[in-house]
């Protein structure tokens, strides 16, 4: 007996607007797209690791365990070239554990005091990784360079948005809104790499889990 088709991702997060913007990049899959707002007894997950990577793969790993279901597990952040790199993997929790981005936004800032905006360079990285309940099926990632704006500007978007500023359009990702970011950001680069992936998973004969 063949298996049956695979019709659904679940996508390892609790962010709301992180989803928001996986389902617009992949909307046109023929997959329904839930999250772990689906699976309330899911097992928590500490992201210990010490590369987006490790924590991308943490989550498909063990949601997928889980769900037996095929999943993607994200994991993105900021990293600021004067600052060592900094926040890179702490960026959802810069500014502690009861972090908002607000406040992330603004010891960001702190940090960069009397910083010119020439030497305020950093990227966005993300990395997605897709497992099934036999293993991992691969890991990609993907890059958005940009520098640190000298404060915040824009309504769109989360995270450190109003403060990446993209210079030829001389506006941050919060100022250009989903149209543009979409076309160019980490994360469109990383789930462009991670739909080829997905696609040739579902053409692939698949014993049944």
């Amino acid at each position: 007996m063949p298996p049956a088709p695979i019709t659904e991702l679940v996508v390892a997060t609790k962010n709301k607007k992180k989803l928001q913007e996986i389902r617009e990049l992949l909307k046109d899959l023929p997959l329904r797209v839930t999250s772990l707002e689906d699976y309330p007894g899911a097992p928590r997950i500490v992201e210990d690791g010490r590369t987006f990577e490790q924590n991308a793969i943490k989550k498909a790993a063990t949601i997928a365990l889980y769900t037996r279901k095929l999943v993607l597990g994200e994991d993105s952040g900021l990293e600021v070239k004067v600052l060592h790199n900094r926040p890179g993997v702490y960026s959802a929790r810069y500014a502690g554990e009861d972090a908002t981005d607000p406040k992330n936004n603004r010891k960001l800032l702190s940090e960069l005091k009397g910083v010119p905006l020439k030497k305020r360079g950093g990227r966005y990285r993300c990395a997605v990784a897709l497992a099934d309940g036999r293993g991992l099926i691969g890991v990609v990632s993907g890059t958005c360079s940009g520098r640190i704006a000298l404060g915040p500007k824009g309504t769109f978007g989360f995270g450190y948005d109003p403060l990446f500023l993209i210079e030829k359009f001389g506006k941050t990702f919060a100022q250009l809104g989903p149209e543009i970011k979409h076309a160019m950001s980490h994360r469109f680069r990383a789930l462009k790499k991670a739909r080829g992936l997905m696609e040739r998973y579902l053409k692939k004969d698949r014993p049944a889990f």
